[in-house]
């Protein structure tokens, strides 16, 4: 058995690909890769890959026997899209056939796949042994990218390596483009067009009929005020692909950031009637129901129409934790739904619920910055209110939400001292602050008068030593 397993160490697989269950949602990837299996979303080989996505889900569930009867499919699928030109794109799958009967007791099944894996290799031979086919880095890169966001930069690196051997390759250009998306910031304050918008350029140049890609395109192009050619695109994107809803999803977003709420509206719902388990869809019409009962509320702070809007949006918030219970944006956005309703314990359990499915930093800041509005707009906690925009300033991303906890905790401060000067944790906020903007001097003099208030904290003293070791 050991000459077995050390064979299959050396397969390309998403058994040897270090993809660890604590990093995926599995019942969230379940309910997305079954519907896109059920829609045939993506091009030329995407339901192939579905099927084998969904198959690594199923045994993470303890469902071996499905798993391989969904591998079955995603070979049969794949010899469907590519005929002859199919054999290198099984070694992936064909790896996972080996571990799954191997995890099943079927050994003698798994040396089979094993060799089937190894004449491919053997028909394909690559430059060098450290180099793999373009197919495996495109399935690897395809595999990251879907099951988690931690694994976003190895999928981008797979890629890039895909295209090294590929260059002109509308698949691996196409998914360096979405994952260079995924990993870029959506705002910046350079006026260049960053590397992932010229790669949408690029992708849309082999493949110019891509929606999905056009609407991408769009999204980036609106940060640049560059608004004629990103509606172009929409409406390229909604002719050419009206019926897929990651199309009419993300169009939908574009008309959103864009104030037309009411076409955004109509496009998310129709998304819907095809895709009613998008967590991300009934977020991303809640949102607009967000904006539409803030316009509300501008005219007149209390109406029935601002309370309409309100439900609409608490309707599909809820949905979408429920599709999804570990979407934190969504609770947290839901908590502030309830918080205005005054169910202040309804807030605070979705807010605990947050607490406990964060990971990603961008999430987190966000979440505690909202936690934070939380507690000093509605339970007026300031001292909670202080603890969540402090997390959010410490974590060293400096997104619109870093801001603004910075922005909060200085007002904050500038607050206390107008009616306490002699408050020392108000200068010491004020010193955090400052070290977070890199003003280290000034951060030193703010320190110097948080400890002129109280001269035995040890928590000022130590940081004023190690900002004037800095400043050395």
């Amino acid at each position: 058995m050991s000459d077995l397993r050390c064979r299959l160490l050396q397969l390309q697989s998403r058994f040897t690909w270090d993809l660890k269950k604590d990093d995926m949602d599995l019942e969230n990837l379940s309910t997305r890769l079954q519907a896109h299996i059920d829609l045939q979303l993506g091009q030329q080989g995407a339901v192939a890959r579905s099927y084998s996505f969904l198959a690594y889900v199923r045994y993470l569930q303890d469902q071996p026997e499905e798993a391989v009867s969904l591998l079955n499919q995603s070979e049969e699928k794949t010899r469907e899209c590519f005929g002859e030109e199919s054999e290198r794109r099984l070694i992936v799958t064909y790896g996972d056939l080996a571990w799954l009967k191997y995890h099943t007791g079927d050994y003698q099944q798994s040396q089979a796949y094993c060799q089937r894996v190894n004449d491919i290799l053997l028909k394909y031979p690559t430059d060098s042994p450290e180099v793999l086919h373009p197919e495996v880095y495109g399935e690897k890169a395809w595999t990251f990218l879907k099951f988690s966001w931690s694994y976003y930069p190895k999928a981008v690196d797979c890629f890039r390596k895909a295209l090294e051997l590929q260059p002109d390759d509308s698949e691996w250009n196409a998914g360096y483009a979405i994952a260079l998306y995924r990993t870029e910031p959506m705002f910046s304050e350079a006026p260049e067009e960053s590397p992932g918008t010229k790669q949408l350029r690029r992708a849309l140049e082999i493949k110019p009929d891509d929606g999905v890609l056009m609407s991408l395109l769009a999204m980036k192009l609106g940060t640049y005020n560059k608004h004629q050619e990103a509606d172009n695109l929409v409406e390229r994107a909604l002719k050419i692909d009206p019926d897929n809803p990651h199309v009419t999803r993300y169009v939908g977003k574009y008309l959103r950031s864009q104030g037309d709420y009411d076409r955004s509206i109509a496009l998310l719902k129709q998304t819907l009637e095809r895709s009613n388990h998008s967590s991300v869809t009934h977020h991303q019409l809640a949102l607009c129901y967000m904006r539409r009962k803030s316009d509300e509320q501008i005219k007149k702070p209390v109406n029935h129409q601002m309370k309409h809007w309100r439900s609409l949006c608490i309707q599909h918030l809820e949905e979408a934790v429920r599709i999804r219970a570990s979407f934190v944006l969504a609770i947290a956005d839901l908590a502030l739904m309830y918080a205005e309703e005054k169910d202040f314990s309804r807030a605070e359990e979705l807010f605990q619920q947050g607490l406990e499915n964060l990971s990603e930093k961008k999430i987190c800041q966000i979440f505690h910055h909202r936690y934070a509005n939380f507690h000093l707009y509605h339970t007026k906690q300031e001292a909670e209110a202080i603890e969540h925009y402090t997390q959010g300033l410490l974590i060293p991303l400096k997104t619109w939400e870093w801001k603004q906890c910075a922005k909060k905790l200085k007002l904050i401060a500038e607050r206390r001292l107008a009616k306490d000067q002699s408050d020392g944790q108000a200068f010491a906020l004020l010193g955090m602050v400052a070290k977070a903007e890199d003003n280290k001097k000034e951060a030193a003099g703010f320190y110097e008068k948080a400890l002129d208030c109280d001269e035995n904290h040890d928590e000022y003293l130590s940081a004023l030593c190690e900002l004037r070791m800095e400043l050395q």
